[in-house]
Order: structure tokens, then sequence, then C-alpha cells
């Protein structure tokens, strides 16, 4: 089964924060979206309105994260109910799937919520999130998550970035078999080819530029984010050019079959 699954293209999966970032992503070649709202506090809950236009505008697959709030993975009650309420939308908007993750106080999967939210996915493919990197056990982590039929663990290998992390991303890949997807993110840009030599078939990034604001007039005495020295002036949008250049080592790699 490894063989046959060494044959398959590996994918490219952009997170963005924005429906201009997703077209910039498309435009570049990615075969997926991960759809957020705040990349800066790791990813929330897009809106609808977002979820609605990335939709109708975009020809590739389009996940949306399911996450209430930043912080960690442990959520109260009324949070849970949020999240179910927000993966109920993101199926009826025409999500291709849904990205989220829910741990116990231990630093365990969420069995039972994850069930849950999984059963309101349906038919939607179901990511489950970098909460696995804040797990206390990866390997029994992966495990738990293969048998609830989670499609695919994103993760650094429980480290700041996957490069860092790439002896556990190695490890989780043979331990997943073709049970689940192994796909590793942070960082992996810078490090691409290293990533792709433990086998992966998926890859996740932000191939991400800083832009300046088209406005003349800058009031610099206020700030609008929560430290001073923060700039309305300047945002961090999809770069489609690095997108396309990402690709084109991808397309090389299954080539050469390294």
């Amino acid at each position: 089964m490894r063989k046959t699954l060494a044959k398959r293209a590996i994918k490219l999966e952009v997170c963005v924060d924005s429906v201009e970032s997703a077209l910039a992503a498309a435009r570049g070649g990615a075969d997926r979206v991960e759809l957020c709202e705040n990349l800066l506090e790791g990813g929330t809950t897009p809106s609808a309105g977002m979820i609605r236009e990335a939709r109708r505008r975009l020809r590739i697959g389009l996940h949306v994260m399911i996450r209430p709030r930043g912080g960690d993975f442990c959520y109260s009650a009324t949070e849970f109910e949020v999240m179910k309420q927000d993966v109920r939308q993101a199926r009826s908007l025409g999500a291709d799937g849904v990205v989220f993750g829910i741990l116990r106080t231990d630093g365990t999967v969420d069995v039972r919520r994850t069930r849950v939210l999984m059963k309101l996915a349906g038919g939607m493919s179901v990511t489950f999130h970098r909460a696995f990197d804040m797990t206390s056990d990866p390997l029994s982590a992966l495990r738990s998550l293969m048998r609830l039929g989670v499609q695919r663990v994103l993760t650094s290998g429980q480290r700041p970035t996957a490069r860092q992390g790439i002896e556990l991303i190695r490890s989780l890949h043979e331990l997943a078999g073709d049970r689940i997807i192994v796909m590793p993110g942070g960082g992996v840009e810078r490090h691409l080819r290293m990533i792709l030599r433990t086998g992966v078939l998926e890859v996740h990034l932000a191939a991400a530029k800083r832009v300046r604001s088209r406005m003349r007039y800058r009031n610099r005495t206020v700030h609008m984010g929560n430290h001073e020295g923060s700039d309305e002036y300047a945002a961090t949008t999809t770069d489609a050019v690095l997108v396309r250049r990402l690709c084109t080592v991808l397309r090389t790699w299954e080539k050469k079959g390294k």
C-alpha cells in the first residue's frame, strides 16, 4: 500500500485569512486553501461572508478553520456549541472540509467531542490541526485520530517549525501508513525539500508577504492592534509567485521520484 501512495501527486495547502489571499493561492497553483481569520493567533473561524465569497470564486479545495478563539484547545461547553454551529455553517456554505482540534485537560485528544464534530461534518474532509502539537503523547494521539477516522493531521512535529520537528513527523508518517495523512506545517516554505524526504504526501504553508497600505493620509498616533508599534498601514497576504515557485519544487520532486 505504501508504494501505491507514493505515486500520488503531493498536495499543497495554503493557509489564508482573506478571500484575496485565497485567490492568490489559487493563481499560484495551490490544491487547497485553509480559510481562517486572525492568522497571527494561529487562525480562528472565518465569517460566513468570507466563506461564501471564497466558495463562489474558488475552483480549488476549500477547508474552513473551526476555532472559536486563540489560546489553548480545551473549550468550554459554550465554546463547543459555537464550534458545532460553525461546522454546520461551513457545510451549508459549500466547504470541502473543516479544520479543528479539541483537547482534554490532560493533553489527550477529546475523542467524544471530536466524534460529535465529525458527525456534523458529514461528507466533508476533517483535518485535526496543530492542537495535535500540544498533545501529551503524539503517537497515542495519532492512534486516537486514526480510530476516529480523521482524514489528516496538521503538525510541526511538536516543535516551533517542521524542520525542528522532522524526526517526529517522519515517525508519525510511518505509523500512519494509509490510515491518515500526516501534513507538515510550520516554516515549510524554507525547508520544503527536507520535509519531502520524510515521504509525506501533503504540505501546509502560508507563502506570505507584507504589502503596504494604499492610504495616503496616515494617523500614526493611534494603534488598532493590541500593542503599541502595531502597523495599520501594512498587511500580510499570500504571495502567488512564491506559491507557484513551491508548486514547481513539488512537481520537480515528483518527476525525479525522490
